[in-house]
């Protein structure tokens, strides 16, 4: 047995960055992860403007390796095997204009130092099998190599990811199906185009999700396929043969792999996207990351989001630990700061989402995203707009108003009513989409109910809090 303030279960972005900032202000902070640094994690590896500037507060960004990493300045948007345009990556006071795509291998280790040279104790190999909650604290149950281990702490931070244990601890079960998205990803070498562009490809084959190439430089590149659980009518898609096949037969991303080769094996995992009714905080207990749900459903973003509430967590936590105010009263600030921060922007995304998950009307949904793309080709501040909800950048929702959705219908209805992907593909080479859906009453009245959730939950104001700044 071994006391301490603070244990952080989970040594990715959000806990290392939790345990870095708690321990930096001497609190006894121990950070345990079933697995041994450096080690891989399945995930697209991009980082927003936002997430470089929680790295750079973290001193991250100091470290000589990091200047290495590979810079994105803009994303092309294909639709159907062509280029229906380029969103430059929006500049945004206090934030870089680029972005950098930095394998989690890399990535997680220089965070998880960074917790380490603030003094945090870092065990790698100790798989925590239970908590066991306590009057005065909070005993946390784990096996490694060398044995069973017991830690007794004032305060347990969960940040083990979307199966997480200390989530299924806080609520009694696993997440809904309904907050679930999958995706694949794998390497390739010998990559050609513009190292500083990414790629967002949509199709007929794979929407509601998209297909990404993210260039790490060198000629190496991040390449995957994503899509939300619940689809209706239902996809019933092998996310490792779409990507094989759209790695094949999209013309847009032939171009960038049609002399690449894949490094390793094709991963994927699944991500338990932002749910507000799902309780944060309990007694001794606080939730972050991807254990928290902070993933965006709209794009699979999750880094910033893991970075921010590290931050917000330590914050609240740090107050409680000082106080000894550790019930779930005395942390409910970290919630409500996550609500007010995040819940419109998360919010605004699952409405577009719960939209796009009618796949019988894909012809619509990818005639409108061509729409935008080409409005913005032509338009700085309608480009400024969508850029700010495709990076994540705050407030994205706040970013599209009625001037925006005006624009983008009066771009829409230049595209002639008979041609669903709007202009003609001057390349004449379209991926081979399926059949249209069959509709089925029950899967219909499930979509509608779901729009209709989301606009209620975009109605709803965010918590205001007295004294909290916005980020």
């Amino acid at each position: 047995m071994q006391d301490c303030d603070v244990v952080v279960v989970g040594g990715g972005p959000a806990g290392a960055s939790a345990a870095a900032r708690l321990a930096t202000q001497g609190f006894a902070t121990i950070l345990v992860d079933r697995a041994s640094f450096p080690r891989d994690k399945a995930c697209g590896d991009f980082l927003g403007p936002a997430a470089l500037t929680e790295l750079a507060d973290l001193g991250v960004t100091d470290i000589e390796p990091f200047s290495a990493t590979n810079i994105i300045r803009e994303f092309a948007l294909h639709v159907d095997g062509s280029q229906a345009g380029a969103l430059p990556i929006p500049h945004v006071n206090g934030h870089p204009a680029h972005g950098r795509v930095i394998p989690r291998q890399q990535l997680d280790a220089w965070v998880l130092d960074s917790a380490r040279e603030a003094g945090a104790t870092v065990f790698e190999g100790l798989k925590v099998t239970a908590v066991c909650p306590g009057r005065d604290a909070l005993t946390v149950h784990g096996q490694s190599a060398t044995g069973p281990r017991q830690l007794r702490t004032r305060l347990l931070i969960g940040a083990d990811g979307s199966s997480s244990l200390v989530a299924r601890t806080l609520h009694g079960s696993a997440p809904s199906h309904q907050d679930r998205i999958f995706a694949v990803r794998a390497y390739f070498n010998g990559v050609s185009g513009a190292a500083d562009q990414a790629d967002i490809c949509l199709s007929r084959e794979s929407f509601p999700g998209y297909s990404w190439v993210f260039p790490s430089g060198d000629g190496e590149a991040n390449v995957g396929v994503g899509m939300v659980a619940s689809t209706y009518p239902q996809t019933g898609h092998n996310l490792r043969a779409l990507l094989l096949r759209v790695i094949a037969e999209d013309p847009s991303i032939r171009h960038r792999l049609g002399g690449a080769r894949i490094r390793g094996r094709i991963i994927g995992w699944p991500l338990t996207t932002y749910n507000p009714r799902r309780p944060l905080v309990g007694d001794r207990m606080m939730l972050v990351g991807d254990a928290a749900g902070l993933i965006n459903p709209l794009n699979g973003e999750g880094i910033q989001y893991a970075l921010h509430s590290g931050r917000w967590a330590a914050e609240v936590a740090a107050d409680g630990l000082m106080s000894g105010q550790l019930d779930a009263a005395a942390l409910a600030p970290y919630e409500q700061r996550v609500h007010r921060n995040l819940r419109r922007d998360m919010a605004f995304s699952r409405l577009i989402v719960e939209l796009f998950r009618n796949r019988a009307m894909n012809p619509m949904w990818l005639r409108t995203l061509r729409s935008v793309a080409a409005r913005a080709s032509i338009d700085a501040d309608y480009a400024y707009r969508v850029g700010c909800v495709l990076i994540d950048l705050p407030p994205a929702s706040r970013a599209l108003g009625l001037s925006v959705a005006l624009k983008t219908v009066k771009q829409a209805t230049r595209f002639p009513l008979g041609s669903p992907h709007g202009p003609s593909n001057p390349s004449g080479d379209e991926i081979a989409g399926p059949t249209r859906p069959v509709p089925n009453p029950g899967e219909f009245l499930g979509w509608a109910a779901g729009v209709g959730q989301a606009l209620a939950e975009l109605a709803i104001r965010p918590v205001q809090l007295r004294g909290t700044q916005s980020n």
